[in-house]
């Protein structure tokens, strides 16, 4: 399963991005998370659709207590791609 993810908060500044990281690692999510301009971040993540549930789950509750998750845009997409890793952009 493959997703693009627009996540909007709290969510520049606060480690966000390091904690999607950690946990994409652990959970063996391959993609990459990057933030953007008008203050939302960006995701691309890839793998088992229940690893990637449970990882939306986590993600709405803020990763950690600096972090408001306040709304998440999911496209799905119908191709995975071939990353190897998870990386912040």
């Amino acid at each position: 399963m493959r997703l693009i993810l627009l996540v909007s908060g709290k969510v520049q500044g606060v480690g966000f991005r390091n904690a999607a990281k950690q946990y994409a690692d652990i959970n063996e999510i391959t993609g990459w998370v990057q933030n953007q301009d008008d203050g939302t971040v960006k995701l691309e993540v890839q793998g088992k659709e229940q690893v990637i549930d449970k990882f939306l789950e986590k993600m709405k509750e803020g990763f950690n207590n600096f972090i408001r998750v306040d709304d998440v845009q999911i496209i799905h997409q119908d191709e995975e791609r071939s990353y190897n890793n998870f990386k912040i952009k």
